[in-house]
């Protein structure tokens, strides 16, 4: 879940970002064009969602590791940060790309950023996390919507809207169930 953006009186550097200290504070912080972001801790349907794309997408990957058909795709992550163009963001779940640049942090974007929708995100700010990932190498971002059961899946410029059962190019000869993902939500 998160909050609507909140900025700093100045822009902040990845550096500034990085000497921040730990905050007691519960909930995460990203860093989306030199504005702070904060958000609050997670609800539980919000990380009962995430945590069942993550547990779909790990088995799915690792089926397909099984048949030699991974191709470009590394490994799957639950709320793993990402330093994308100056930027730090922590999709919900996600897939790096196989051989993605890892030094201190997994540098530049996932192959798949999948972002699960909470009540607080706004337009402006989903557009720009989108754009980030999708301008910086992310094969595919998936908008997860809980109210609706449905997940936007973006690719390029291009979205396709899907209920019941999900589909990707990023995962060959695999689907998801929706309707077991959404199965704990109230």
């Amino acid at each position: 879940m998160m909050i609507p953006m909140s900025t700093t009186t100045s822009l902040m550097t990845f550096e500034e970002f990085e000497r921040l200290p730990d905050h007691a504070e519960p909930g995460k912080l990203e860093l989306l064009d030199g504005e702070l972001v904060r958000m609050p801790p997670a609800e539980t349907d919000h990380m009962e969602i995430s945590l069942a794309i993550y547990e779909a997408l790990r088995d799915l990957v690792r089926a397909i590791e099984a048949r030699n058909e991974a191709g470009t795709l590394g490994r799957v992550w639950h709320e793993t940060g990402y330093r994308i163009a100056g930027n730090w963001l922590t999709p919900d779940v996600s897939i790096s790309h196989a051989g993605q640049p890892r030094l201190q942090y997994l540098e530049s974007a996932p192959a798949l950023a999948v972002e699960v929708i909470s009540k607080s995100n706004t337009a402006d700010e989903m557009h720009l996390k989108g754009k980030c990932y999708l301008d910086n190498g992310a094969r595919e971002l998936w908008l997860v919507y809980p109210r609706t059961r449905s997940v936007s899946i973006y690719r390029g410029k291009i979205a396709v809207e899907v209920e019941g059962t999900l589909t990707s190019e990023l995962l060959p000869g695999a689907s998801i169930d929706l309707s077991q993902i959404f199965a704990s939500v109230r």
